[in-house]
C-alpha cells in the first residue's frame, strides 16, 4: 500500500513533505530543495520569527554562505506563492532579523490531488548550415543556460526518466534552459558517419540554436565530452558566453606520460568492440552510473536511450573522434568565469582529471563532490545543481572580452621557381588584383576575418578545420594563376583590442609560415588536436623552435588530396 503523503495546508496551497513540492488546485509546483527547506522551516514555526541565522544554520548547515543566498530562496518562495513583499499574505519580512510565516494553517492535513503530469517541452528546429538541429527551451529564469549532454542525447527521451526530468526541471527553475541534440544524434538530422560533427561544427550548432531562441549571451554547461566543446565555445566566443560549467570533464582521452589518468589505447579499443557487439543493451552503464547499474528499470531506460540517440556506427565514430581530441591548450584560453564539478568516486572519468582541467582554466573554481556516478542526474544530483545555481546567480556582469581563441592563418606567395616570398604589391597590377579578390573570397567563404593583405596576408577563423580548408583553397586558386603558396596555422589567444589582433598566436602562426617551404601548409599540434573527425589528413613534420614565443612546437603538414576552392563552385 502506498504511504500517504504528509502535507500541511494554507489555502489555496498545500506543502507536500514527501514529494518536496507545493500543490495548488491539483497542480504541482516544484521548488528547489533549498527553497523547500526554507519554506518548511517557516511553516513549522508558523507565527514565530525565524531569524536569518537560524535558517542559514539549518538549511545550509555545512556550507558558509551569506544573506544573499537566503534572499534568493525567499524570492523563489514568493514567486511560487504569488506573494508581495510589501503586502505579504504568507511570508512577512522582519527587517534585518528574519522572516515569519503569517498565513493560517489547516488543522488537518490532506493528501494532494493527483498531478496532471509534467508535459515535456516542445521540440523545435534551428537551421545550422544545411542541417536541422533539434532543441527545446524550458523555464524563464534571469539567465540563459545551454546544457550540453555528453556523448549522445535524445531530447524527448530525456523526460521519460524521472531522475533526468527532475534534474533538468531544477536547472530550469533558475534559468531559461536550452537543450539540443548534436547533429547526427537524437532528433537532429542524421548525417553520414564521415560527416559526424567536429568540435567547430558543434559550436556552429550552438550558435544556430542561440540565434533561434534569441539568446545573445548564455552560460554553457557541458557534461563529459560536452565539456570540451563547451570550453572551446567559451574561449572562441567570450562575447556570447556568460560563464562555463564543466561536469565530470577531461582534457584528453588517451593516457600518456603527461596525462596519466586517461584510459590506455588498448582499453579504448576494447570499448570500441563493446559498442559494436553490445549496442542495443546498457553499454557503459557500470562505469557511468554504478549506483543504478543493477536497477532493471534504469538499465532498460539507458539501453533504449542509447538506441534512440545513435546507431552503433554513429556511436563508435563519435567515440573514436572524441578519443583523438586534446583540449589542454584550449582550456588555458578560457577567460570567462568557470566552475568544474567532479564526483570523487567517478569511475568513468577520474576526479584527478577534473582537478587538472580546473588547474588549466585561468578563472575557475573546482568542487569535489561525494558520489560514484558519472551521470549528473544519478545519485545526489541536488548537490550539483545547488553549486551551479549558487555560481550562476552570483555572477556579476563582466566587461566585454578583449581576448579570444582563434586559428590564425599566415599566407606567403611565391612566383614559380622562386624560393623568395613576394608581397601582392610587388606583383603586376592584374595578378595582384586577381589574387587579392580570390583571397578575400576564400576567407569570406570559410567565415574568416581578413586582417591584412599587405606583406604576409593574415586571417583569423573561429574554427581550425575551416582555416585549413581556406589555406588549401587559396593555394589551389593561386596555382591556377601561376603562383605557389605556403601557409602556417596556429590556434591560440589573440588580443582583439584596438581592432587589429596581436599576441603570441599571431606571431607563432607567422613563424610557422616562415618555416614552410613553397607549396607546404603547416599547422601546429594545437591545431591538429582540434580537427579530429574533420577528414583532414595530417602528416608529422617534426619540431619547430618557436623562439621567445612558446616552447618547441610539433608541426604537421596538410596532405592536400581535395578541392575546396569557393571560386570553383558554380
Amino acid at each position: 500500500m502506498q504511504e500517504k503523503a504528509r502535507c500541511v495546508g494554507f489555502p489555496p496551497f498545500r506543502l507536500d513533505y514527501t514529494n518536496e513540492c507545493l500543490w495548488r488546485a491539483g497542480a504541482r509546483i516544484d521548488l528547489t530543495p533549498k527553497a523547500f527547506a526554507v519554506l518548511k522551516e517557516l511553516v513549522e514555526a508558523s507565527g514565530e520569527l525565524v531569524t536569518k541565522e537560524r535558517l542559514l544554520d539549518t538549511v545550509w548547515a555545512e556550507t558558509f554562505v551569506g544573506d544573499a543566498v537566503l534572499k534568493v530562496s525567499i524570492g523563489e518562495i514568493r514567486r511560487a506563492l504569488g506573494d508581495a513583499c510589501r503586502a505579504p499574505r504568507f511570508v512577512e519580512t522582519v527587517h534585518r532579523r528574519g522572516y515569519r510565516f503569517i498565513a493560517p494553517l489547516e488543522s488537518e492535513a490532506k493528501e494532494p490531488q493527483a498531478s496532471p503530469g509534467f508535459v515535456a517541452p516542445v521540440t523545435h528546429y534551428a537551421r545550422s548550415g544545411d542541417v536541422n538541429i533539434a532543441y527545446q527551451v524550458l523555464g524563464d529564469g534571469p539567465l540563459d543556460l545551454i546544457f550540453v549532454m555528453g556523448w549522445i542525447s535524445h531530447l524527448e527521451y530525456f523526460w521519460t526518466e524521472p531522475s533526468m526530468a527532475r534534474f533538468l526541471r531544477r536547472l530550469a527553475s533558475f534559468s531559461r534552459l536550452i537543450l539540443f541534440d548534436k547533429r547526427g544524434t537524437g532528433l537532429s538530422d542524421s548525417v553520414p558517419l564521415s560527416q559526424l560533427p567536429t568540435l567547430e561544427q558543434r559550436m556552429d550548432d550552438v550558435r544556430a540554436v542561440m540565434d533561434a531562441v534569441g539568446a545573445e549571451r548564455a552560460a554553457i554547461c557541458g557534461v563529459s565530452e560536452g565539456g570540451v566543446m563547451s570550453a572551446l565555445f567559451a574561449a572562441t566566443y567570450p562575447d556570447k558566453t556568460l560563464a562555463l560549467i564543466m561536469i565530470g570533464p577531461y582534457a584528453k582521452r588517451i593516457r600518456d606520460e603527461t596525462y596519466p589518468w586517461g584510459p590506455s589505447k588498448a582499453e579504448r579499443e576494447a570499448f570500441y568492440r563493446e559498442i559494436l557487439s553490445d549496442w542495443g543493451g546498457p553499454v557503459g552503464l557500470e562505469e557511468r552510473a554504478p549506483s543504478v547499474a543493477h536497477d532493471p528499470h534504469f538499465r532498460e531506460w539507458w539501453a533504449t536511450y542509447l538506441r534512440m540517440g545513435a546507431s552503433p556506427g554513429a556511436a563508435l565514430a563519435l567515440t573514436q573522434m572524441n578519443t583523438e581530441i586534446d583540449a589542454r591548450e584550449v582550456l588555458k584560453s578560457v577567460r570567462v568565469p568557470a566552475l568544474v564539478l567532479h564526483r570523487k568516486g567517478d569511475r568513468c572519468l577520474l576526479v584527478e582529471e577534473g582537478r587538472y582541467v580546473a588547474s588549466l582554466l585561468p578563472n575557475s573554481r573546482f568542487v569535489e563532490l561525494a558520489g560514484i556516478d558519472h551521470l549528473p542526474f544519478v545519485g545526489d544530483s541536488d548537490s550539483i545543481v545547488d553549486h551551479m545555481e549558487e555560481f550562476l546567480l552570483g555572477l556579476r556582469r563582466t566587461q566585454e572580452p578583449d581576448r579570444v581563441l582563434a586559428t590564425v592563418l599566415h599566407i606567403r606567395f611565391f612566383q614559380a621557381g622562386s624560393n623568395y616570398s613576394v608581397a601582392l604589391a610587388d606583383l603586376s597590377p592584374e595578378l595582384s588584383k586577381s589574387l587579392a579578390v580570390d583571397l578575400r573570397r576564400e576567407i569570406e567563404w570559410f567565415r574568416g576575418n581578413q586582417i591584412q593583405l599587405d606583406g604576409s596576408p593574415l586571417a583569423l577563423f573561429d574554427g581550425p578545420a575551416r582555416a585549413i580548408r581556406c589555406a588549401c583553397a587559396v593555394a589551389e586558386r593561386a596555382s591556377w594563376l601561376g603562383m605557389t603558396v605556403s601557409a602556417g596555422l596556429h590556434t591560440g589567444e589573440c588580443d582583439s583590442g584596438g581592432g587589429r589582433p596581436s599576441g603570441t598566436a599571431v606571431r607563432v602562426a607567422e613563424r610557422i609560415a616562415q618555416a614552410a617551404e613553397p607549396g607546404e601548409i603547416l599547422v601546429s599540434s594545437t591545431v591538429s588536436d582540434l580537427v579530429a573527425g574533420s577528414g583532414i589528413d595530417l602528416k608529422a613534420r617534426g619540431a619547430l623552435e618557436a623562439g621567445e614565443f612558446v616552447s618547441t612546437l610539433q608541426l604537421f603538414e596538410v596532405r592536400r588530396s581535395f578541392t575546396f576552392a569557393a571560386s570553383a563552385l558554380p
